[in-house]
């Protein structure tokens, strides 16, 4: 990391500190706001991706939000919290370099306050409320220099009305596997058949090493949970994504995951139309697609196809009340 942007406001913040001490020959660049950075206009996202900035602030207002319609996993009350924006792999489909205009990373250091909102929200439920991370960034992939997953564990660990979910791609499991499995905490992967990690998630663990992190966690004692989304339309989808099942189901133990879902590639109008001008020669992108209510996807027929095909496959080994499909 060459360069650190650091608030005004968080440039004595404990985490702040360490942060700045482990990246201690970068260049340090004091703002007021992490935004006239981040969101400034005519950036190169594509420049930007190639050697990121960290950016470290203060998240203040509205930490804590209610997800959108059809993102949970059973639960009644759900919410996703961000405690960084922008994500250290490069995938071609991802939603948030349609959404942002910066490749930079902004790690928000005041985590005690993301907490504090959570349990104040979990206090106002009757039932168990669920809390997603890993929505704006992956969850365990900077890991090691925001060290946020332990501030996470030790404050679900005390918790007992709310669930945390933990997305990501990240092999970076080494603070789960030195504690005992928090039992309100689901550790979930995002997977893809090996041909598509390698050509259109660039910078991530292959889909054996992914399964190895998960196989470790499981015989640890975490909830596991299996996230096949989003599907992505190739000629050979039967036969790519059969064989990822065949290596799921004999790697783990199904029957004890936590939970499955399983949802086609979409894309907001807006982040689709940026993405193809970023990405004009990606073949993801590039695929028959149209627009149903402000959504850029696969044809209907394509889409009921590709699903129907990973239904049928999943079936075959998972219950009913695993499964928890994406809208």
């Amino acid at each position: 990391m060459d360069t650190l942007y650091i608030e005004r406001e968080v440039q004595t913040h404990p985490r702040t500190v360490r942060i700045c001490e482990r990246f201690s020959n970068a260049r340090h660049i004091v703002i007021d706001r992490h935004t006239d950075v981040f969101n400034a206009r005519a950036q190169n996202f594509r420049q930007q991706k190639a050697n990121p900035s960290l950016i470290l602030a203060h998240k203040a207002g509205q930490r804590v939000h209610a997800t959108p319609p059809g993102y949970h996993i059973g639960g009644e009350h759900n919410y996703y919290f961000s405690h960084m924006l922008n994500c250290v792999y490069d995938c071609r489909y991802c939603f948030l370099q349609g959404m942002y205009q910066s490749a930079n990373y902004v790690v928000f250091v005041n985590s005690e306050d993301f907490l504090s909102d959570i349990t104040h929200i979990a206090q106002q439920h009757d039932s168990q409320s669920w809390f997603f991370s890993g929505y704006d960034c992956d969850s365990l992939a900077l890991d090691p220099v925001t060290h946020f997953v332990n501030d996470c564990l030790n404050h679900f660990d005390n918790l007992d009305n709310a669930w945390l979910e933990l997305r990501t791609k990240s092999t970076q499991i080494r603070p789960l596997l030195k504690r005992p499995a928090v039992p309100n905490v689901v550790v979930a992967y995002s997977l893809s058949p090996e041909a598509i990690v390698a050509d259109e998630e660039h910078g991530t663990p292959s889909l054996a090493k992914r399964l190895d992190a998960l196989l470790r966690l499981q015989k640890h004692g975490w909830k596991i949970g299996l996230r096949f989304d989003p599907l992505l339309c190739a000629d050979n989808f039967n036969t790519l994504y059969g064989d990822m099942f065949t290596q799921v189901f004999q790697t783990l133990d199904m029957p004890s995951i936590h939970s499955v879902s399983l949802g086609v590639f979409r894309l907001p109008k807006g982040f689709h139309k940026k993405l193809v001008k970023l990405y004009p020669d990606a073949r993801i992108l590039t695929a028959p697609i149209e627009q149903r209510a402000g959504m850029m996807s696969y044809p209907i027929e394509t889409e009921n196809r590709m699903r129907e095909f990973c239904l049928t496959q999943l079936k075959t080994t998972i219950r009913d009340d695993q499964f928890f499909p994406c809208s």
